[in-house]
């Protein structure tokens, strides 16, 4: 069954700066059915006023405590975990700027995949973890991207040294007689994060961009538009760009913030 395609827009004015970051804990973009987790808005000015928000299948641009999430200053927790939880998360100030956008994934099945959360760098190592909720961690996994067989691991981690850009892509695992992970999407960079004094908005507001699969798979991608400074460009890739490597299926829900 083909869901439905819902676009929400939201205006960033010019000038504005990327300057909290947005942290999960536990440190992953998958979790199990009733799992916590804590999201946490590290912030370089506390007077912004950074308050959690969300998009998923259902809802857009949902402040925590809006039906959803237990807020704390400027973090917000989530005692137990549903489906319905998945999507994408990000900070955001009363004065209108935004932090990076994380996608969260909640499965009722008995297989995660445990990948990086934020974007990963050109040259690191990542290890990605396959587990099950209620058997030791360390059973024989296979790992899979972009739908493909990448390898299969006797301890249930695969490491990716040095990793580079034709590494990006959707990552799943399987462990036999358990089933198989929801997939998450792990991007790399060339460059640091941005932080306060890495990009500004000069001209043309923001566009970002994030999808959310309603079948327990989320993916998502920041596309910016405007002249930066201080720093060289930060390389992004698009949606568009994503598909000639992974071509999403109809139950798709994206979103936009403008």
């Amino acid at each position: 069954m083909t869901a439905d395609v819902t676009l929400v827009e939201a205006f960033i004015r010019p000038g504005n700066m990327l300057d909290a970051r947005l942290t999960v804990s536990p440190s992953s973009s998958q979790f199990f059915l009733r799992d916590f987790v804590s999201l946490s808005c590290e912030e370089d000015d506390s007077s912004a006023g950074w308050t959690l928000r969300r998009n998923t299948s259902k809802q857009q641009r949902i402040q925590c405590g809006d039906g959803w999430g237990k807020p704390a200053g400027s973090s917000c927790s989530i005692s137990y975990m549903y489906p319905q939880d998945t999507g994408v998360y990000w900070c955001e100030s009363r004065e209108g700027p935004i932090s990076n956008m994380v996608n969260l994934t909640v499965t009722g099945g008995s297989v995660i995949l445990q990948s990086p959360v934020l974007p990963v760098m050109e040259g690191d190592d990542v290890t990605l973890l396959c587990k099950t909720k209620t058997t030791p961690s360390n059973l024989p996994a296979a790992f899979y991207k972009d739908g493909s067989l990448i390898r299969k691991q006797p301890t249930g981690h695969m490491t990716i040294q040095h990793v580079s850009r034709s590494d990006e892509g959707l990552y799943k695992c399987d462990i036999s007689g358990h089933g198989e992970s929801p997939s998450s999407w792990i991007t790399v960079t060339d460059q640091e994060p941005a932080g306060e004094d890495d990009i500004t908005y000069n001209s043309d507001p923001a566009v970002i961009y994030s999808a959310v699969r309603t079948g327990d798979v989320s993916y998502g991608e920041i596309v910016i538009k405007g002249k930066k400074t201080r720093r060289g460009p930060r390389t992004y890739r698009s949606l568009s760009q994503q598909s000639e490597d992974f071509k999403p299926e109809s139950d798709v829900v994206y979103s936009s913030l403008k």
